[in-house]
C-alpha cells in the first residue's frame, strides 16, 4: 500500500518536467497511465545512445533517459490526433483524478482535452499544465526549454567561473535541473490540489511553468538583488555571502570545504594547523572574509597543495567541518552510504533481468517506496488500461488497432 495508492494518474506529457513528476507521483503508489504517441512514443524514446543493455551486453532500443523518469508507469499508445483517439483519452480522464500534460498553451482545446473541456467532464479532476511560461502572459504560446530557462531565468549567470578567469563565462548546470524542479513542485501543487479536493469536492487547474520554477528557486540570489540593486556574479564554485566555501586544489585532485560560521572557521584553521588565521582581523568573522575573499582563498589554495585530498578531507572532517571529496557519478554510486540507504534499486526488466536504476530518495516508515515495474516498452499496457478503466473488448480494441487509433 503506498501512500497515493488508489489515486489515478493520466500522464499526456512527454521528455522531462512532466515524466519526472509523474514517476514521484508512480513511485508513492498512484496508478499512472502514460499516454503517448503510436509508434514513436515520448520523444526520450529515440535520445540515445547510450541504450539499456540485455544480459548478455547487447543494446536494446531503449534509451537510458527514457527509462531513468518513467518507472512505475504503464503505457498506453493513442493517436489522439484522431476523433476516436479523443475519445478514448476523454473517457481515460473521467476515471481518473489527475491528469498531467505539457502541450502549448492553449493547443489541447482543438482536441477537446483542455481544462474546461474535461473538468466538465470530471469536476473532480486536477488538471496540471506545465509549460515554459505559464497559460498567461506575453511568452505563453512560446516554447520553453530547460536550456533556454537556465538562461532566461537568471541561473547561468550566477553559474560558472567569473569572466577573466580561465574558463570563465555562464554554464548551465549538468543535469536538467529546471525540468527536474518544476517536476518536484508540480507534484506538489497536484497533492495539494487533491487535499483541497477533499474539502471542496472539486478539482483544479494547476499552472506550472519553469520560468517561474527557476526564479522561485534561485532563493537567496534574487533575494539578495531586491535587497542591494545588484544583479550577483558568478564565483565558481565559491558562495556569495561565506567564505570559506569553495571548492580547493590539493597535491592531487580537488575536495570541497564548506565552512558555514565562524566556530567552523576557526576549527578549520587549528585542524590545518593555520590557527592563526582565525584570530587575523580580516578573516575573525565571515563579513570580515567575505570583503577579503581574495586573501584568505589564496592563502588556503596554497597550503592544501601540500597534501592530498584525501589527507585534507580526513583531517578537517574530524572536527566536524563540512568537508568532502569531488566525486565523479561512478564513484558516487560506490559510496559505502549510497548502498547503506539502498538507492541503487534492481527492478527486472523483461529484456534484461538485473536491471538498476537510482532509485526514489523518499522514505516513508508506514508506506514506502515501492518498484514494481521498470519503465514500460511503447504500448506493452494499451489493452490491459483501456480494458480495466473503459471495459472495451476484445472486438473493439481489436478495432480500434485496425484503425489506427491505438497501438
Amino acid at each position: 500500500m503506498g501512500a497515493l495508492t488508489g489515486v489515478r494518474v493520466l500522464d499526456l506529457s512527454r521528455v522531462l518536467a512532466g515524466p519526472w513528476g509523474s514517476q514521484v507521483l508512480a513511485d508513492l503508489g498512484a496508478d499512472v497511465v502514460k499516454v503517448e504517441r503510436i509508434g514513436r512514443g515520448d520523444d526520450t524514446r529515440a535520445w540515445g545512445p547510450p541504450y539499456m543493455k540485455t544480459a548478455d551486453g547487447k543494446n536494446t532500443q531503449e534509451t537510458s533517459y527514457y527509462q531513468s523518469s518513467n518507472r512505475n508507469k504503464r503505457s498506453v499508445a493513442v493517436d489522439i490526433a484522431t476523433e476516436k483517439g479523443q475519445e478514448i483519452v476523454r473517457a481515460l480522464a473521467a476515471e481518473s483524478d489527475v491528469l498531467i500534460e505539457n502541450f502549448k498553451a492553449g493547443s489541447l482545446k482543438k482536441y477537446g482535452l483542455d481544462y474546461e473541456s474535461l473538468s466538465s467532464l470530471n469536476p473532480r479532476l486536477v488538471y496540471c499544465s506545465i509549460t515554459g511560461f505559464g497559460q498567461t502572459g506575453p511568452r505563453a504560446q512560446e516554447p520553453g526549454y530547460d536550456f533556454i530557462i537556465q538562461g532566461m531565468g537568471g541561473l547561468m549567470s550566477i553559474t560558472g567561473e567569473r569572466d577573466g578567469v580561465q574558463g570563465g563565462g555562464p554554464q548551465k548546470v549538468g543535469v536538467a535541473v529546471t525540468d527536474v524542479m518544476t517536476g518536484l513542485y508540480s507534484v506538489i501543487a497536484i497533492q495539494a490540489a487533491l487535499l483541497a479536493r477533499e474539502k471542496t469536492g472539486r478539482g483544479q487547474h494547476c499552472d506550472m511553468a519553469l520560468l517561474d520554477v527557476q526564479l522561485a528557486a534561485l532563493g537567496n540570489q534574487t533575494q539578495n538583488y531586491l535587497s542591494t540593486g545588484v544583479s550577483p556574479g558568478r564565483y565558481g564554485n565559491a558562495h556569495a555571502n561565506i567564505v570559506p566555501y569553495n571548492s580547493f586544489h590539493a597535491s592531487d585532485k580537488d575536495f570541497i570545504i564548506a565552512c558555514g560560521n565562524d566556530s567552523q572557521f576557526a576549527a578549520l584553521c587549528n585542524a590545518i594547523e593555520l590557527p592563526e588565521l582565525s584570530a587575523d582581523p580580516r578573516f575573525s568573522k565571515n563579513e570580515d572574509r567575505v570583503r577579503n575573499r581574495e586573501a584568505i582563498t589564496r592563502i588556503l589554495s596554497e597550503h592544501f597543495k601540500r597534501d592530498t585530498a584525501d589527507a585534507w578531507v580526513k583531517r578537517i572532517s574530524k572536527v566536524n567541518v563540512p568537508v568532502g571529496l569531488i566525486n565523479n557519478i561512478a564513484e558516487a554510486l560506490a559510496e559505502p552510504q549510497v548502498d547503506a540507504r539502498g538507492m541503487l534499486v534492481n527492478i527486472p526488466h523483461a529484456m534484461n533481468p538485473d536491471f538498476k536504476m537510482v532509485g526514489s530518495p523518499i522514505n516513508l516508515s508506514d508506506t514506502p517506496v515501492e518498484y514494481k515495474r521498470p519503465a514500460p516498452l511503447l504500448g506493452q499496457d494499451t489493452n490491459d488500461v483501456l480494458t480495466e478503466y473503459l471495459g472495451l473488448s476484445p472486438e473493439q480494441l481489436l478495432q480500434f488497432k485496425s484503425d489506427g487509433v491505438v497501438g
